[in-house]
């Protein structure tokens, strides 16, 4: 029998020689090493980076690799003996160049003498390349560093994945945000004027759905140049769809609806070349702007599909198109992140998870992180039961690159939707369903509260009212309140829904739990700080929303409004809807005068319209007006 320490040895070493074959992936090997509780060594760590960085890939274009004796002279940077750990150098010297450092599991990344020796080698970098991305990992933590020679700068970069990337996920951050949002606003009505006038395409959506399924077969490489005929362009777009799409379809077989929709449309043939050739070029002038490689965060589909919409405010069905500020809002009051399930069961055009998708992507790193992946492909879920809108939905996350996330086209009042929601394990929840009792409002927000897991968050914008006048309970308020609590409720601003006449606020659920008499705290967002520009809608051209949104959601957070005083406790046996305060009743003297006047002359039944009109006419025309010592003098004859 071998001795105690032989034995807890070979298992050590076992472990060692196993890690080799496991350390393709940040995850597995932390995981692993965590399970060990072993500490890798600067030479383990420096491996790994190897491998997920992809710096073990042959490109004859590039330098690249990672060992502990190569020389930066041996790279190309003649007489300099300095020793990076890591490198990418492409031939091209006016692409991006990346170094790394890396340090044993044990050493602080953060630490200033860490940090000094990448700094270093990012400026010897420097001497050839004018855009590095210099990289300190210890197996762990991750730091990175940009510089610009243009800017002449080195500047450390918070907002990146917490996790190592793929080398294509630092070549990314030089990328520039190239959204221009007046443009897609000026774009979108100039398109839909054409496909109104020039197309004859009367309904609304349609003219959306043309121009969405545009966009999605200019992304996939279809042939749309000026010059085309009419007949040559939409069979482009046609074929496109129905070929390029494979892949998605096998993923998410609901895409075909796409071309089923697009081919249904019936719009006018036209000789007009012009209306052809600026079709063409307005959508491949909004796809430059939707390039998802320079997304930043905005829902550019959702300006897009919002403009459309202000031609008209409420369609057919009952829908509201939420607004992107309070989208980005409502994501932050009910605090999701990266690693939550989100659902959206009256998705419409998809403006809630898009912006979910952007948020919870941006959050894990950005569009090349590999978790963005998992986030669109098993974090996103929409229910949508008009057909057109479903289409639209599906195309706006084509349209930004993700043709995975779980969408689909049901009825969200019936149980067949609520088994599905069962089983998505959703945590938290961002509607806004239609207010018409016709179309089931009350029993859409029942049937997801009832099948999320209890603790979900869930935030409805509803009309301000519809919870006092819909499913009413002596007892409870509110029938939703005997198995779920509403914790909160936010009154927005009068005007947001632009042109809609709507009032409404946000109704944040806690579902599975009862209220059993808990109040609910109100507050009231008066104003947002948009303003109405012509053609636009309500815009925020003065910048002002994101310091409100900032104010509010601390705000709430920590149950306080000491700027603008609207906190309320709501008792829930009383009302469930933010409460306006009463005036306080005051009466002015020149009231009191006004009554005893109106009382004197019915008492001589004189009639006070016509004695208006009489003194109006004398004192305009009749009379003599004079000044004296800053007192205005008005004569008028008795016989008037």
């Amino acid at each position: 029998m071998l001795p105690k320490y032989v034995i807890v040895y070979y298992i050590y070493a076992n472990a060692r020689l196993n890690y080799v074959h496991l350390h393709t992936k940040a995850s597995s090997t932390d995981k692993f090493y965590s399970n060990l509780n072993m500490i890798r060594t600067e030479d383990e760590v420096r491996d790994a980076a190897k491998n997920i960085l992809g710096f073990d890939e042959k490109d004859a274009a590039v330098k690249q690799g990672t060992g502990q004796i190569t020389t930066f002279n041996q790279l190309g940077f003649k007489g300099i003996s300095d020793k990076p750990d890591g490198w990418y150098l492409p031939n091209d010297k006016q692409d991006v160049a990346i170094v790394l450092e890396t340090k044993s599991e044990k050493e602080d990344v953060f630490s200033e003498k860490n940090y000094t020796e990448l700094i270093k080698n990012i400026e010897i970098t420097s001497q050839q390349y004018k855009r590095i991305v210099g990289i300190l990992y210890n197996g762990t933590d991750v730091r990175i560093v940009k510089y610009s020679a243009d800017s002449k700068t080195v500047e450390e970069v918070l907002d990146v994945a917490q996790t190592l990337q793929n080398k294509r996920y630092y070549i990314a951050l030089f990328k520039e945000n190239r959204i221009n949002k007046q443009l897609v606003y000026s774009l979108t009505k100039k398109i839909n004027d054409c496909l109104h006038v020039q197309f004859g395409i009367t309904n609304l959506y349609h003219r959306m759905i043309i121009t969405a399924c545009a966009l999605v077969a200019k992304r996939y490489g279809a042939m749309l140049e000026k010059g085309m005929e009419y007949s040559l362009m939409t069979s482009s777009i046609l074929n496109t769809l129905s070929k390029s799409l494979e892949k998605d379809r096998k993923q998410n077989l609901k895409l075909d609806l796409l071309v089923e929709v697009y081919s249904e449309i019936k719009m006018n043939m036209t000789n007009n070349q012009e209306a052809i050739d600026n079709f063409i070029t307005w959508v491949s002038e909004i796809s430059d702007c939707v390039n998802s490689d320079y997304w930043n965060g905005e829902d550019v589909m959702g300006i897009f599909f919002n403009e459309f919409n202000r031609y008209k405010k409420k369609s057919e069905s009952g829908q509201v198109f939420t607004p992107d500020h309070i989208t980005s809002f409502m994501y932050r009051l009910i605090e999701v992140n990266q690693h939550d399930r989100v659902l959206d069961a009256t998705c419409g055009s998809g403006a809630f998870l898009v912006k979910a998708m952007c948020n919870m992507v941006k959050e894990a790193g950005g569009v090349n992180s590999s978790e963005a992946m998992v986030i669109k492909s098993s974090q996103l879920f929409g229910i949508e039961f008009h057909r057109e809108i479903f289409a639209l939905a599906c195309a706006n996350m084509l349209i930004h690159k993700d043709g995975k996330t779980n969408l689909e086209q049901l009825d969200t009042r019936t149980d067949e939707a609520c088994e599905w929601i069962k089983s998505k394990k959703i945590t938290k929840v961002l509607m806004n369903p239609p207010y018409e009792r016709k179309y089931g409002c009350m029993k859409i927000v029942e049937n997801v509260l009832k099948s999320v897991p209890c603790g979900t968050k869930c935030a409805f914008i509803l009309p301000d009212k519809k919870l006092e006048k819909d499913y009413v309970d002596k007892k409870y308020g509110n029938k939703l309140l005997k198995t779920n609590t509403l914790m909160t409720i936010v009154k927005l601003p009068e005007n947001l829904f632009f042109g809609i006449g709507v009032t409404t606020s946000i109704f944040v659920f806690e579902a599975g739990k009862p209220q059993d008499g808990r109040n609910i705290i109100g507050y009231y967002i008066e104003d947002d700080g948009l303003e109405t520009v012509k053609n636009q809608g309500r815009q925020d051209i003065k910048g002002r929303w994101q310091e409100k949104e900032d104010y509010w959601i601390e705000a709430i957070r920590d149950g306080a409004d000491p700027m603008y005083g609207t906190r309320q406790i709501i008792n829930p046996s009383e009302h469930l809807s933010y409460q306006m305060p009463t005036a306080p009743f005051e009466i002015f003297e020149e009231d009191f005068i006004k009554t005893m006047m109106d009382y004197e002359m019915f008492n001589r039944c004189i009639d006070v319209k016509d004695f208006n009109e009489k003194i109006t006419k004398a004192v305009l025309y009749g009379s003599s007006i004079s000044e004296s010592e800053g007192v205005v003098r008005i004569e008028i004859p008795k016989n008037l």
